[in-house]
């Protein structure tokens, strides 16, 4: 009889994930201060940052926070147990706030569940699908420079190509893009996905398809891989359902 997973083992390892999910969404100086986020855009991150399961916990605060002021965060955070339930956020958050207003008010608190994503995942679906490290994702990109994007990805936020984040993939009905998933971080070791399907092809599969293609993805060899969501974001979370996708964690951070 084949023997069931250690659960002890299980969020053990949990823990070390959300480490590396971390390590690969931030930019962390030497200190282990949140430099800014770890994207083509370089984004400045929140000011703190927390991330549970029920194997312990991780906190990080921004590098431009008061030295004072982020110990008293990191004090107040260091008493938090480690976080069972996604679905309830930590007890400590509201002293968290009321230590960082007394500079600036806080304008976002924004809290997110993390899935492992497995490399090579398979998923059945009708679209075609065009990977960026293909002779058919150069010349598609080479289409879209010469031609420019089609209007539903300039609607959406897309600039030019330089926004299909590498590695990239996309799925197609016909000659249209439905969705897109890239590398919207990228370290050493890990890699987070950003997946975006465009209206009229929403709740199809395609943002499913398009994600268990970008883990097969050559250059994500040997990378541990994330489906990170908003927890508002019923949607996303569908998608890590059809793919039968596991949760390490829940997060949130602080602006």
């Amino acid at each position: 009889m084949a023997q069931r997973p250690d659960p002890g083992v299980a969020e053990t390892d949990d823990l070390r994930l959300l480490k590396v999910d971390t390590a690969t969404t931030f930019v962390i100086n030497a200190s282990g201060r949140i430099e800014r986020e770890n994207d083509p855009d370089c984004s400045p991150g929140p000011r703190f940052f927390f991330a549970g399961c029920p194997a312990g916990n991780i906190a990080r605060v921004r590098h431009d926070v008061e030295d004072q002021t982020a110990l008293r965060i990191l004090a107040i955070a260091a008493q938090e147990p480690p976080w069972r339930d996604p679905g309830v956020v930590p007890q400590f958050l509201g002293k968290v706030i009321d230590v960082f207003s007394r500079d600036q008010p806080v304008v976002t608190i924004a809290p997110g569940l993390i899935y492992r994503l497995p490399n090579g995942l398979q998923y059945e679906h009708g679209a075609r699908i065009v990977r960026g490290d293909t002779a058919d994702g150069e010349q598609m990109l080479a289409r879209l420079a010469n031609r420019g994007l089609p209007q539903s990805m300039l609607d959406a936020g897309f600039k030019g190509v330089a926004d299909f984040w590498e590695p990239w993939c996309v799925a197609l009905e016909g000659d249209e893009i439905a969705s897109i998933a890239f590398a919207a971080r990228i370290g050493d070791i890990g890699a987070g996905i950003g997946v975006y399907t465009f209206p009229g092809f929403r709740g199809r599969g395609f943002a499913a398809a398009v994600t268990a293609s970008w883990s097969s993805t050559r250059r994500l060899n040997g990378h541990s891989l994330f489906y990170g969501t908003a927890r508002s974001n019923r949607s996303s979370q569908r998608v890590a359902s059809r793919l039968g996708l596991r949760p390490i964690g829940a997060s949130v951070g602080v602006s």
